[in-house]
């Protein structure tokens, strides 16, 4: 139990956190000093802000980022409360562009972006810090861009490899009598299953890690399809709890932004859960593989779910409140 599985999935895990959370920091370092005022300029309108919340979660490969970037800036003033629901609609989006990534299955490129990864920031360290060349202001800059991208590409790569040192665990754990009774329970009534998504996600801080898993399980046959998109729906939820630990102690425009992210999630998980059949069905439908079927049953949910709330973002009352504010 613990060779087969306990220390594959801890190492798997661990790789695959830091291989985000690389990508996040260096993504963000690239673009971080802008994003504050792109943010503010490009939020006049619910259908602006979606737009902004989706390309900025996309580039940086976090919605929590974005959503705890979102409610800093509220706290601080220098954005008001009803400018960040399309950002929130926008972040939902934007972190479907890892699982459609991972449903791809390029874990066999791993290595070779990872000597890349490596090559290229190498040579930014022998152009900049050791300085074998003289570098006028604008070339620094971009040397320094791309040492940045290096670590993102590296950072990838970590992903790749820890979510194929995951996915090796799969036959062990599908031999397990705890993951047959949780095979029955679900089987029993899928709530179980968007529970599991929602308390690991809470645990791990990362719907994407989670959902990485569930797509291990479901290429090699070991969970049924629904029982898949059921603990999608919940990993939606479980991401929330980030966004509300963040809004604590802030202020009362910053606490909304954080229950305005729950009402969309949760709402979404409950309004699509009587629909998981129909959901797996043209998930399946449009997939090339059991782990592109869970990325796109992701993707379908989140776009359905911020398009849907899209509309109630242009309510009066939170053109009364951006008056106010």
């Amino acid at each position: 139990m613990l060779h087969s599985i306990v220390l594959p999935m801890a190492i798997g895990f661990t790789i695959f956190l830091g291989g985000m959370k690389l990508m996040e920091l260096a993504l963000h370092r690239l673009a971080g000093p802008q994003l504050g005022r792109v943010l503010h300029r490009s939020t006049t309108t619910p259908g602006h802000g979606l737009i902004v919340g989706t390309a900025t979660t996309a580039f940086l490969q976090s919605s929590t980022a974005v959503t705890v970037i979102a409610i800093g800036l509220v706290n601080a003033r220098l954005l008001t409360f009803p400018r960040t629901l399309g950002i929130i609609l926008g972040t939902n989006i934007g972190t479907c562009l890892t699982t459609e990534l991972i449903g791809l299955r390029l874990n066999e490129l791993a290595f070779p972006l990872l000597a890349i990864s490596a090559a290229l920031w190498l040579v930014t360290v022998l152009l900049d810090e050791l300085q074998l060349l003289p570098l006028r202001t604008g070339a620094r800059k971009r040397v320094e861009k791309t040492r940045f991208g290096s670590v993102a590409l590296g950072g990838f790569s970590l992903l790749l490899t820890g979510m194929a040192l995951m996915q090796s665990i799969g036959p062990a754990v599908q031999s397990s009598p705890l993951f047959d009774w949780f095979l029955a329970k679900s089987a029993e009534n899928l709530w179980w299953a968007l529970a599991a998504g929602a308390v690991l996600t809470a645990i791990v801080h990362s719907s994407s890690a989670v959902i990485g898993i569930v797509m291990g399980f479901a290429s090699i046959d070991a969970m049924p399809p629904e029982l898949c998109v059921a603990i999608v729906l919940g990993a939606n939820v479980g991401t929330c709890v980030t966004a509300l630990l963040a809004s604590i102690g802030g202020s009362k425009g910053g606490k909304l932004v954080a229950l305005s992210h729950i009402v969309l999630n949760a709402g979404g998980a409950l309004l699509f859960m009587p629909f998981v059949g129909q959901l797996t069905a043209l998930s399946g439908w449009l997939a090339h593989s059991p782990a592109s079927q869970i990325a796109h049953a992701q993707t379908i949910f989140n776009l359905a779910s911020s398009l849907l709330a899209l509309p109630l973002c242009y309510l009066p009352v939170f053109k009364r409140m951006q008056l106010a504010d």
